[in-house]
């Protein structure tokens, strides 16, 4: 039986250079473009080292396992597709299980685990959140409801927080107490950092 192409994705820099990243299905998650990790990469360069990271919607994990190559020593990742869940603990076990820990299941409910433990541990984190605005059914809430998510952040321990999202959906200068501080813009794909 012949078995179908597997979609892939490669780590950009740092100790796992070229190592190979399964991807789920395009219908389910889309992933980061090339040039938008680059160019995020490239904003917190060293700021990375020894950091903790926190993607959510993390689909095959590339962002947050583009983070631990590069030098960051603790990801959470948060996913509710069963499908790529078990993608992102495939690509997980192929580099290093140790430092990355995940969630399955409702976001939306799961960060406070991990809000909770850092507070709790006086430890700042960069929060990189690329939520599904328009690509799966029963998705409409997901604006209002990352913007809460956001708003409800602890300040104390956000180092920045980074959203991907479409071009065409314009972000609010304040979410709560965190200020817009600039925009960058790829085609259709837009970053927005929040400090």
């Amino acid at each position: 039986m012949k078995k179908n192409n597997q979609l892939s994705t490669n780590i950009l820099a740092g100790k796992y250079k070229n190592k190979k990243l399964l991807l789920p299905s395009l219908e389910t998650t889309r992933s980061s473009k090339s040039i938008v990790k680059e160019s995020f990469f490239n904003r917190l360069q060293f700021d990375i080292i020894d950091s903790t990271f926190v993607e959510l919607f993390a689909g095959s994990g590339s962002i947050g396992l583009e983070a631990l190559s590069r030098g960051a020593n603790k990801i959470y990742f948060f996913e509710k597709d069963r499908f790529a869940f078990n993608i992102l603990n495939q690509n997980i076990d192929s580099l290093d299980k140790n430092s990355c820990t995940t969630y399955f299941g409702d976001t939306f409910e799961n960060i406070n685990i991990v809000t909770k433990e850092l507070v709790k541990n006086n430890q700042k984190a960069y929060f990189f959140i690329d939520p599904p605005f328009s690509y799966r059914d029963g998705m409409d809430e997901i604006y209002n409801k990352t913007l809460n998510l956001v708003k409800n952040l602890p300040k104390e321990i956000v180092e920045l927080i980074t959203i991907e999202h479409m071009s065409s959906l314009k972000l609010p200068n304040m979410i709560g107490e965190f200020e817009l501080e600039k925009q960058k813009k790829f085609g259709k794909t837009t970053l927005s950092y929040y400090i």
